[in-house]
């Protein structure tokens, strides 16, 4: 099969019957992959295949400004950069040119009170024969006044070439919701509440959940009306 090329058969001992009763509910190790490739465009062979044309380069690119980061990512490719380009912003901003997208930038980064942005990437991947580069790209926010939290985040960046090495076209996609909710300081807000609160909450359920011996779909689905109408009714008619 296909399949060996990327998994080894092992050879596995059958559980003794005390390692089924102490750990009833999990299943032996498969000798076997789980699943087969049925896909029509892609094979263990081509991934392969693809791999090796793969051009993975470890460099670092840390600039202050979106103008001086893009002109050095594209420095390790000797990429141009002509001011027309097709630069999408998460399949919603979509703007035709360099200019555009550095005064949006410097317009919304001062509304969002950022005072300084350093943008770095350290690795990129780059696909020749699809003409095509990309990278996470780390962006450390600083802020103007002294309420706002500072911040980092994350983003992927798609950039495609021509046959002259311009850059043609740019796709930015990142969680829009979560960089606003960051922006407010509301990400940090939700990250403690979900760590020291309702964390150790739902791990309390899950044990007695557990513990009652009748998990399963009908009374997980029970829980979720019981629940929300208890509350409605200890709230607002008790």
């Amino acid at each position: 099969m296909c399949t060996n090329t990327l998994t080894q058969k092992r050879k596995v001992s059958s559980p003794s019957a005390h390692e089924h009763s102490s750990k009833r509910g999990l299943q032996p190790f498969q000798k076997f992959p789980v699943g087969q490739f049925t896909a029509k465009c892609t094979s263990p062979e081509k991934i392969i295949h693809k791999h090796d044309k793969i051009d993975a380069r470890k460099t670092l690119v840390a600039q202050v400004g979106l103008e001086n980061f893009i002109r050095a990512i594209t420095q390790p490719l000797n990429l141009n950069l002509p001011n027309n380009v097709k630069f999408n912003m998460n399949g919603q901003g979509r703007m035709q040119s360099w200019d555009d997208v550095y005064l949006a930038e410097s317009v919304y980064t001062r509304c969002l009170g950022i005072s300084k942005r350093i943008y770095q990437t350290h690795a990129f991947t780059h696909e020749p024969d699809r003409k095509l580069a990309y990278f996470v790209l780390e962006e450390h926010n600083e802020r103007s006044l002294w309420f706002l939290p500072g911040f980092d985040f994350y983003v992927l960046v798609f950039t495609y070439y021509d046959d002259k090495k311009n850059v043609t076209r740019v796709d930015v996609q990142y969680d829009q919701i979560s960089f606003f909710l960051h922006c407010m300081g509301l990400a940090q807000a939700q990250a403690w509440m979900v760590e020291t609160v309702i964390t150790p909450t739902a791990l309390l359920w899950a044990r007695l959940y557990h513990g009652s011996g009748i998990v399963n779909p009908f009374t997980f689905f029970l829980q979720l009306l019981i629940v929300p109408l208890s509350l409605i009714y200890f709230f607002y008619w008790a």
